[in-house]
């Protein structure tokens, strides 16, 4: 079973990093891993009862006049949403046209690239769903016991040059009640990036944003591309294996090259209308902080 989930994983990664010109065949791929028997009894239990029909003409009747205004409406329970998603991977696999569409209704990005919206919709559901679907079949369909001790009120922002983008995400978490700790406003007295974090040991979550501060090529490449600061990628990574993928948030802000080596991380645009507020409101929740929605929706809401 460990392959292959190993299997769906690399399928969902070539899809991650394809083009318009090869992006049908990893989604095929993870259709037809995803039917595997192996995970027939699952599927058949997370699918039972489910009309995909009727979830997208529910989800359909949100849109409005504005691109990428739909909304798909998950229902409450968690092994629905896992059904759904699994009957929706289904009808993309079988018609990757289609699959362009649905991106381009549900994950439109700002970016002209016909792609962007299959890449979004890697990030924002395909990823998420392959992690959660993993545990389900791997624990029998029972959520292992767990006790979520109620987390402090501090996290960590780690930035590179974008001032504006800092001051949003910490102003956002400051009217949530929490305590926005900027790394790099910390006193030196000659630490290192760990040693901050390690004299901060009740912070247990981190927002690290990826803003084009940079620009880089690779040897015999003409054009130069925008990245992030070489800094905020290593402490991407260092809060990724201190504090664990469910607790680092990263937000992404315009244009930029993304190292391949993170492609299994799960980013969330840093958009104008202010749906990151949202999208890290929930992250926050999961990882065991409190947070008031009526905050998060109110911060959301342009002045």
């Amino acid at each position: 079973m460990t392959d292959l989930f190993d299997e769906i994983t690399q399928a969902v990664l070539d899809l991650q990093g394809a083009e318009l010109q090869t992006y049908q065949r990893p989604l095929k791929r993870l259709g037809k891993l995803l039917r595997s028997s192996d995970l027939a009894a699952a599927n058949q239990f997370l699918q039972e009862g489910l009309d995909l029909d009727a979830f997208l003409e529910d989800s359909g009747a949100t849109g409005g006049s504005m691109v990428g205004s739909k909304q798909l409406q998950w229902p409450d329970d968690r092994n629905q949403e896992l059904g759904l998603t699994l009957l929706l991977i289904d009808r993309l696999a079988d018609s990757p046209e289609y699959a362009i569409d649905f991106a381009h209704d549900y994950f439109y990005s700002q970016s002209r690239s016909i792609m962007s919206g299959i890449h979004s919709m890697v990030r924002q559901l395909i990823i998420p769903f392959v992690r959660d679907y993993k545990k389900f079949v791997l624990q029998g369909g029972q959520d292992e016991p767990r006790i979520m001790m109620p987390k402090g009120n501090k996290v960590f922002i780690v930035h590179g040059h974008d001032g504006e983008a800092r001051e949003s995400v910490a102003r956002f978490l400051s009217q949530l009640g929490l305590d926005p700790v900027i790394l790099h406003e910390q006193a030196n007295q000659g630490r290192t990036v760990i040693e901050k974090v390690e004299a901060h040991s009740d912070v247990g979550f981190a927002v690290v944003l990826l803003t084009p501060d940079d620009e880089g090529r690779a040897r015999g490449v003409a054009t130069f591309e925008a990245r992030a600061r070489q800094n905020v990628l290593l402490e991407l990574g260092f809060f990724i294996g201190k504090l664990g993928r469910r607790n680092v948030c990263a937000l992404k802000r315009g244009v930029l090259e993304i190292p391949s080596d993170f492609a299994g991380v799960v980013w969330t645009m840093m958009d104008a209308t202010g749906g990151w507020r949202q999208a890290l409101g929930k992250e926050l929740q999961a990882s065991g902080y409190s947070i008031d929605w009526n905050l998060v929706m109110g911060a959301s809401r342009p002045p």
